[in-house]
């Protein structure tokens, strides 16, 4: 492998300016770091202060398809791999995670704004999912039965689909890419990787740690562009490549699936989501609030998963609502790399705004903000962690992924009307229930319209389980077993003995 291009930044002179040299800037394209065939760099901005921390390589539509071209020149060698040598370079990624945990870590809070803790859970997070498809690789199980007819033997094995072209959001840059990466290796797929702009510095350095996990030129490629559209529209209508894998919001999310239709390409979509978090009059308060601060603030609010609108039973509604300002209030606000902060910026400007703009119309309309409710007069993209009740129906905060540390309220008195507000979205990514009757929370969670449900937890996701939502939130499942099948391809044989 070539040694990766120097970063090129504006000095500030820290250590974590210093950190930032030591990780890749360029196109990853057969196993080399190459510059964009233009010449074209992208800015990278420290969410926290909006300032620039460094340049990379802004892919172009030819760029695009000469890492696709790279994917299908490695695809064959590859899908031919033995399974356990897929697998061990899957489980030495995972070990490199570990050991790079701490500069991973601050590379995504510097790019991303998140707090440390966050990152570093990000980048545990991240690995498991290398180890998860390190064990599955050696599981693409077949079947031989015997015909109902009698005539012959139906044989079915499972093959790798392709080249597949990866597309990854800003909010989890490490695991989005390890959640597509690890079951495409296993499963004999040769990829591409094009993360958001907004954080390729660490789409770029999980490349840089697959080829020296031993990945061979070309099997992982990584392309940085903001150019996405083209790009991606220019992949999928590319003859070698037969897969694509999103993550990101449903109105993308169908643009694609129509560009896909052209080339009848085999899509897994996971797209936006809208989670409802219920919390029953016999809920336990103070394990409820616990768990509304890890399903609304995790990640700042910034996941496809967080807590989006909070539905309370009236008898709990006050005391709850009290509670969960109380521990928003408590969080304290900063750059993501200061001790002791709990809250980072948002990501961008663009996503500052229309946090501010939901709650302004919310607030117009008769919503009460119980605190925070305000953009932070400082420098970067900071907004205070707020929570509202009295949020009349149809408000926009309760049908738009807010996507930001908001906590809108409301208040509901029977659980056929809870029902019916709760799947009242074209979204079923995520759901959350809090009861002190387990049968009852089996029961709502079964009538949910949602592809995942936490029954008194306020955490979700796990590699070992299937992740993906239903009606407007997605297509197929990432991790557990069936994250590897989205990869393969069952092909029957008629085998007369």
């Amino acid at each position: 492998m070539s040694a990766p291009a120097a970063v090129t930044r504006p000095g500030r002179g820290s250590a974590s300016d210093d950190l930032l040299g030591s990780f890749p800037a360029d196109l990853l394209i057969g196993g080399k770091w190459v510059g964009s065939s233009d010449g074209a760099r992208i800015e990278v901005r420290d969410p926290s202060n909006g300032e620039v921390i460094t340049t990379v390589a802004d892919a172009s539509v030819a760029d695009g398809l000469a890492a696709a071209d790279a994917a299908a020149d490695a695809g064959p060698t590859w899908a031919q791999a033995v399974p356990r040598a897929r697998a061990e370079i899957l489980r030495r990624a995972f070990e490199l995670m570990g050991e790079r945990e701490m500069a991973l870590a601050e590379l995504i809070v510097r790019e991303n704004g998140k707090t440390l803790s966050d990152a570093i859970g990000e980048v545990r997070y991240a690995a498991e999912f290398f180890r998860w498809f390190s064990e599955e690789a050696v599981r693409t199980h077949g079947s031989i039965v015997r015909a109902p007819a009698g005539d012959k033997r139906i044989m079915v094995e499972h093959q790798p689909v392709g080249v597949s072209v990866l597309v990854t959001p800003w909010n989890f840059p490490a695991a989005m890419a390890t959640r597509k990466i690890g079951p495409a290796l296993a499963a004999g797929c040769t990829t591409v990787l094009k993360p958001a702009h907004e954080t390729p510095l660490t789409a770029l350095a999980i490349g840089a740690l697959l080829m020296d996990a031993g990945a061979p030129p070309g099997v992982v490629n990584v392309v940085t562009t903001r150019h996405s559209a083209k790009v991606v529209d220019a992949l999928v209508h590319h003859r070698p490549v037969r897969k694509l894998s999103f993550t990101g919001s449903t109105e993308v999310g169908r643009l694609l699936l129509r560009a896909a239709a052209d080339r009848v390409v085999n899509c897994s979509m996971e797209l936006g989501g809208n989670a409802p978090f219920v919390v029953f009059a016999d809920a336990d308060c103070d394990q409820a609030v616990a768990g509304a601060m890890v399903a609304k603030m995790r990640n700042g609010g910034e996941a496809c998963t967080a807590a989006n609108r909070f539905y309370v039973e009236r008898p709990l509604a006050a005391e709850f609502t009290e509670r969960l300002a109380r521990a928003m209030t408590a969080l304290r606000v900063g750059p993501g790399l200061e001790e002791g902060v709990d809250l980072g910026p948002l990501i961008s400007q663009a996503q500052l705004d229309k946090v501010v703009a939901l709650v302004a119309k919310s607030t117009a309309r008769g919503a009460q903000v119980v605190t925070g409710g305000q953009a932070m007069d400082r420098p970067g993209y900071f907004y205070e962690a707020t929570v509202i009740g009295d949020v009349p129906p149809g408000a926009e905060l309760l049908s738009e992924e807010i996507f930001g540390p908001v906590a809108p309220v409301v208040c509901f008195d029977t659980e056929e009307e809870m029902l019916a507000l709760v799947n009242d979205t074209e979204y079923g990514l995520a759901s959350y229930v809090y009861t002190g009757d387990l049968a009852r929370g089996l029961r709502v969670a079964g009538r949910m319209e949602s592809g995942m449900v936490a029954v008194n937890r306020g955490l979700v996701s796990d590699p070992a389980a299937p992740f993906g939502g239903v009606k407007q939130s997605g297509v197929g499942r990432e991790g557990a077993h069936d994250g590897l099948l989205e990869f393969l391809e069952p092909k029957y044989i008629a085998v007369d003995w």
